[in-house]
C-alpha cells in the first residue's frame, strides 16, 4: 500500500515520512507495522499497517474544495463557550479530513474579524493552519510560505 518514503497524514499530528516497516509481536500477535516521522517536530509513530490512523496525502481537487471552503465566508461561527467550541474542534482536526481542518480554521478566522482570538484560539489557527499549509504544501509542490501567504489573503481585510 505504502512505500519506504512516502508522505502519510496521521490525523491529529500532521503529515508524516514513512520510515520503516517492520513486523511486530504485539500481544501475542503479529503485526506489521509502519515507522513514520512526523514532519513538524519529527516525533515518530508507529501505527499498524492499514490503520485507519494514516491516510494518504489530498489530491489536487482536494486542494481546490479546500480553497473554495476557506474562500466562503457566508458562514456564522459557532457563539457558543470556548470549551464547547474547542472539543468540537479538536474532534474535527483529529478526524484527520482536510475539509474539517480547513472548516476550524475559516470559522476561527471569520470569528478574528469580530472579537480578538484568546490564546487557545490563536493556537487552534496555528494548529489548523500547519497541518493544511503542510499537506497542501507537498500536494502542490508549493512552498509553505506561498501556501501561507494564499490563506491569509484569503481573511485579510479588504
Amino acid at each position: 500500500m505504502y512505500e519506504i518514503g512516502d508522505y502519510v497524514v496521521c490525523p491529529g499530528h500532521g503529515v508524516g515520512q514513512i520510515l520503516k516497516r517492520e513486523s511486530k509481536e504485539i500481544a501475542g500477535q503479529t503485526l506489521s507495522t509502519l515507522t513514520i516521522a512526523i514532519v513538524a517536530n519529527g516525533m515518530k509513530v508507529i501505527v499498524p499497517e492499514g490503520s485507519k490512523e494514516v491516510r494518504a496525502l489530498v489530491t489536487e481537487n482536494e486542494v481546490q474544495s479546500v480553497f473554495e471552503l476557506l474562500r466562503d465566508h457566508n458562514v456564522n461561527p459557532s457563539r457558543e463557550t470556548w470549551n464547547r467550541r474547542h472539543r468540537e474542534y479538536m474532534l474535527k482536526v483529529n478526524s484527520g479530513s482536510v475539509l474539517e481542518i480547513a472548516d476550524v480554521l475559516r470559522s476561527l478566522l471569520i470569528l478574528r474579524f469580530t472579537k480578538k482570538l484568546s490564546f487557545s484560539e490563536k493556537k487552534m489557527v496555528d494548529l489548523c493552519k500547519d497541518l493544511l499549509v503542510r499537506e497542501i504544501a507537498l500536494t502542490t509542490g508549493s512552498k509553505m510560505d506561498n501556501i501561507n501567504h494564499e490563506i491569509e489573503s484569503i481573511f485579510s481585510v479588504q
